[in-house]
């Protein structure tokens, strides 16, 4: 198996962002050929084509940070039943202008959680629909909805209860198994 690296994005910008302790757990759950980093997301301004023929320092290598990646994961609350619009500005910069996509062909995975029983289910389903237009293949088996609970993760990312554990272990596996067969088919470009 090869080794990839995984850039992943947090939709929340919260210094406390409970998807960010989702996100340090998954890293920390990873088979060993995932090697897992975020990409912040919140020093981007708002996007607009008008920046289209000369892209900001930030975005410029927030785009880079996208491109260098093996494959992305995207680790969103749900605001208002969709993504955070932190989120979706992201995914504008690393997207436009048209023909220069850096999510192109490049495989990703969402999840999230949140402390209501149906843990991100509506905004996971509107960011599929973003990247699918973005041609980011997605992994669509298995999709991971997690109800946050006090003390299911602590800072570190250190998740405190065993059937958690098992189950984000299995995600990142399948995510990994996802990466390979997807960069076989689909070897990444120069």
């Amino acid at each position: 198996m090869s080794n990839y690296k995984v850039g992943y994005l947090v939709g929340s910008l919260a210094k406390a962002s409970i998807n960010r302790k989702l996100a340090k757990a998954l890293a920390k759950l990873a088979p060993a050929n995932l090697a897992l980093h975020e990409i912040a997301i919140g020093d981007l301004p708002l996007y607009s084509h008008d920046y289209d023929v000369d892209y900001p320092e930030v975005a410029r290598r927030f785009k880079k940070s996208i491109a260098d990646v093996d494959a992305v994961l995207f680790v969103t609350p749900e605001y208002n039943r969709s993504i955070p619009g932190a989120l979706k500005n992201a995914i504008d910069w690393a997207s436009r202008p048209w023909g220069t996509n850096a999510f192109a062909r490049k495989p990703s995975a969402v999840i999230g959680t949140s402390p209501g029983a149906i843990g991100t289910a509506i905004a996971q389903q509107h960011l599929r629909g973003v990247l699918c237009f973005c041609n980011s293949p997605l992994m669509n088996t298995m999709e991971a909805y997690v109800q946050f609970t006090p003390g299911l993760i602590d800072d570190a990312g250190v998740v405190k209860e065993q059937r958690t554990v098992e189950f984000l272990s299995k995600y990142m596996h399948e995510f990994a198994l996802f990466v390979e067969r997807v960069l076989t088919v689909l070897p990444r470009e120069g």
